[in-house]
């Protein structure tokens, strides 16, 4: 925040419940008064056009009558008002007011007044153009170096120029690739326009080519531009800033340079004639509007920003010089010559609160009294100092980062899980007052909730809220998870801030297994099986499952069977003789939510037995091979899925092909045959169709190959932390690596991520030696021809643990793994796919 105001020159509200934005003030001498004093003219969208003569407030006055030159309602909104040499036979000063659908153009005059109310002020209508689109903004300037008048060039809001030569409509052009209205400006040095494409990017095209470009009586293709006779509108040059502008200005202050000005959301650029960027700054704020003006220091241009925050911020090229505080938000800034007082800063805001300002200060009045000396008592000063140096100590030692009000928690979020498949309640309890409570509540595809959003009224200090929702599986393939998630966004108003701070409150869940499997017949055979070791005897089924046995039934104290709702059955067998349990299924994927649930039973068990030594260890192999084929499936469906996208953009551009030979044959007048044209049509049509709903259900098909993808992955990341009895640091370094993506897309997918993290790893802290550790990596992602190399890599990755490697995210432990790590077929094999990862 600024430290000065800016001073109040002169100021008032424009009429009742208007609305005001960027176009709606302009500063020039428009009665041609000839003593260069500016008039500001401001128009309104409710059609309201003021011009005011403003004279300096004395303090405790308001606004004098005679300053208010002239007030006329007209019938439509004004968009944007200007003042130029608008008018033939003339150099005088008139006045351009845009509509909606209309351009107007007037002559302002004063006549001397006799009597005490003044002079009178009225404006003529010279002449005007009814447009045939909805305008959004206008330029003005000599286009095309036309000596004493000025030209009109009008921005639709559907993309076309439309060039007016005074009293007459010259020509109008589409913009190519247009797709929503950006400011639009004028370099005379350059005779060019220059605007802010919805690509982000500045676009600078000269008059000269839009003269003789293709006619715009309507919007064409570019393959019919090419066609048409005249020449193709081309851009002269282009530049991407990356970002939405605000406004843009030509400043030309001498005849041989001139600068572009453009002000984007965050970041303020000057660019050169040519395009290039002469300078940038990297706003800290969001601005509102700007101006360029002439500074006193040669070779460097000042600039006016206003901002969000009611800030004025005076910019010397890049550099900061001043900043100002101001009564309301500006969408409008100009700079203008008053009653002989040059440099009046004139701000608009968007509920009509006009301002004449200038920068300064005012002389403070106020002296500080004087201290009386006193001796100073070294001995409590050093008292106080070892008490304080204690306090501190003693907090450091807590660790408490906290504040004393999160100790205690403003909101707490707890969730209950009914294991008989009854309906999920939330319940929200605050201890304060919240504002706008908002619960999410998230689980994983293919379950999906009832209702996922929550919006509360304010919640009372000591209240609560309990919600009630179901879960179900929506698909035809398990979930890969059974855990949720509640998200609870709120607000605590303060003293300071009564609008409230923001904050968050959130808790997991754990849905029941039986949400998704019912018990069934054990089976003896199946393709893929695994063995859990333990360190403890088994436990009968009929303890840690007692909601999928039946009691009455001993034979299923060792042996219990699963079947998925999507059809597939797993088996679950406890040892009698040694301490094991083993998994067996048909499908590798299944085995991951019945393996992580006996285990997590298993520990909640032996927790309520007060036993703490309580571990699992797998010996067996790592299925590698029945992971890869889920890879290799998953990948097929991803190429697929870029055929299809490539077959579609082939049926489309041919339809619109035949679309467009129709076209041109029903605007004939001399009718001709169709020669099949609409047996085509119909046809491509008919493939195009075919086509789409063969690619959404490919892309069904990959949504349940990926889900399947990421069981067998949080199976295969079970299964090496058990082998390696790793930690929990461990085990997280292992699940961002395998599973990096929540969702998976074409641009960014599983394969290409993963293989870029692994080789990451083995680069590091699994590398055998420092010349795989001064491989470079690219930081290019994209998808890759096949798997071999992604699964070589992951052969590596697990060759590599087994032979001592330990994942680490330091460099330190890596140069020492590498010391130890010798050199096996499996490394020599895989090192060249290592040393080219994407």
């Amino acid at each position: 925040m600024s430290l000065f105001k800016a001073r109040d020159w002169w100021s008032t509200i424009l009429g009742e419940k208007e609305e005001f934005d960027q176009g709606c003030l302009c500063v020039a001498d428009v009665d041609n008064s000839g003593s260069g004093q500016d008039k500001i003219i401001v128009g309104s969208y409710m059609g309201y056009l003021r011009i005011f003569n403003p004279h300096p407030m004395k303090p405790g006055d308001g606004v004098q009558p005679e300053d208010l030159l002239l007030e006329v309602q007209l019938r439509e909104p004004i968009l944007q008002v200007e003042v130029g040499k608008f008018v033939s036979g003339t150099e005088g000063l008139h006045l351009a007011v845009l509509h909606c659908r209309k351009l107007c153009v007037y002559a302002v005059s004063g006549t001397l007044g006799n009597v005490e109310h003044g002079n009178q002020y009225q404006i003529k209508l010279m002449y005007e153009h009814n447009l045939q689109r909805t305008a959004c903004n206008m330029t003005y300037g000599p286009f095309g170096g036309v000596k004493g008048r000025d030209l009109i060039c009008i921005q639709s809001m559907d993309g076309m120029l439309m060039l007016f030569e005074q009293e007459s409509y010259a020509f109008g052009r589409f913009l190519p690739g247009f797709l929503l209205p950006g400011p639009l400006t004028y370099n005379s040095r350059t005779d060019s326009f220059i605007t802010v494409s919805s690509c982000r990017q500045v676009e600078s095209y000269k008059y000269q080519v839009l003269a003789f470009a293709t006619d715009a009586d309507e919007r064409q293709e570019p393959e019919q531009q090419k066609l048409s006779s005249g020449k193709r509108l081309v851009v002269d040059w282009v530049l991407n800033i990356g970002e939405q502008a605000l406004d843009i200005c030509v400043v030309s202050f001498n005849q041989a340079v001139s600068s572009v000005f453009v002000l984007g959301e965050r970041n303020f650029f000057c660019l050169k004639d040519n395009g290039q960027i002469r300078f940038m700054k990297k706003l800290d704020y969001s601005p509102s509007c700007f101006i360029p003006y002439c500074s006193v220091e040669e070779g460097t241009i000042n600039t006016l920003i206003g901002n969000h925050g009611k800030m004025l911020n005076v910019y010397q090229d890049v550099t900061l010089k001043w900043a100002t505080q101001l009564p309301h938000i500006p969408v409008s800034v100009k700079v203008a010559n008053l009653q002989d007082l040059k440099g009046v800063i004139v701000t608009l805001s968007d509920n009509g609160h006009l301002q004449c300002s200038y920068l300064g200060t005012d002389p403070s009045l106020f002296q500080a009294p004087r201290v009386d000396s006193r001796e100073i008592n070294y001995e409590e000063f050093n008292a106080e100092m070892k008490e304080l140096q204690k306090i501190i100590k003693e907090a450091t030692k807590t660790q408490d980062i906290l504040p004393k009000s999160e100790k205690h928690r403003d909101l707490i979020v707890t969730a209950e899980v009914s294991p008989d498949l009854d309906a999920e309640s939330i319940t929200i309890q605050s201890r304060v007052t919240a504002q706008k409570p908002n619960l999410a509540v998230c689980v994983q595809a293919p379950l999906a909730v009832t209702c996922d959003q929550f919006i509360f009224d304010d919640l009372e200090p000591d209240s609560s809220e309990t919600v009630v929702l179901s879960v179900f599986l929506k698909g035809s393939c398990s979930p890969s998870e059974l855990e949720g998630s509640c998200v609870v966004s709120y607000s605590t108003p303060t003293e300071l801030n009564p609008e409230g701070i923001p904050k968050v409150a959130q808790c997991n869940f754990r849905l029941p297994l039986r949400l998704i499997c019912f018990p069934t017949q054990s089976s003896k055979a199946a393709n893929h099986k695994l063995t859990i070791d333990t360190n403890k005897p088994p436990i009968s089924f009929l303890t840690i499952f007692p909601d999928f046995v039946d009691p009455s039934e001993d034979d299923q104290a060792n042996v219990l069977g699963f079947q998925f709702l999507t059809g597939s059955k797993t088996t679950l067998l406890a040892s009698k003789t040694s301490q094991r349990y083993r998994i067996q299924s048909d499908q590798l994927e299944d085995l991951w939510l019945i393996t992580k649930e006996l285990m997590l039973r298993l520990e909640e068990h032996f927790k309520k037995q007060n036993c703490k030594d309580f571990a699992c260890s797998f010996s067996g192999s790592i299925p590698l091979q029945e992971y890869f084929e889920l890879i290799d499936r998953h990948f097929e469906l991803r190429l697929n899925a870029e055929k299809f996208q490539e077959l579609l953009s082939e049926r489309a551009v041919q339809f619109r092909a035949i679309e467009r030979r129709l076209l041109t044959r029903f605007k004939d007048k001399t009718p001709a045959p169709l020669q099949h044209l609409d047996t085509l049509l119909e046809g491509t049509f008919r493939e195009v169709i075919a086509l789409a709903d063969a690619a959404e259900e490919n892309q069904a098909n990959i949504f349940q190959a990926f889900t399947k993808l990421k069981s067998a992955t949080h199976l295969v990341i079970m299964l090496i932390s058990l082998w390696q009895k790793l930690s929990t640091d461990q085990v997280a370094i292992l699940e961002a690596t395998f599973l990096p993506l929540a969702e998976d897309t074409q641009e960014l997918g599983w394969e290409e991520t993963v293989d870029a993290a692994i080789s990451y790893l083995l680069r590091t802290c699994l590398s055998k030696s420092s010349k795989e550790q001064a491989l470079t990596l690219s930081s290019q992602l994209c998808m890759p021809k096949d798997t071999s190399r992604l699964k070589k890599n992951i052969t590596l990755f697990c060759d590599r643990l087994a032979k001592g490697g330990r994942l680490s995210l330091s460099t330190d432990s890596a140069t020492q793994q590498a010391a130890v790590m010798p050199d096996t077929p499996a490394d020599l094999e895989a090192g060249f796919f290592t040393s080219f990862v994407l």
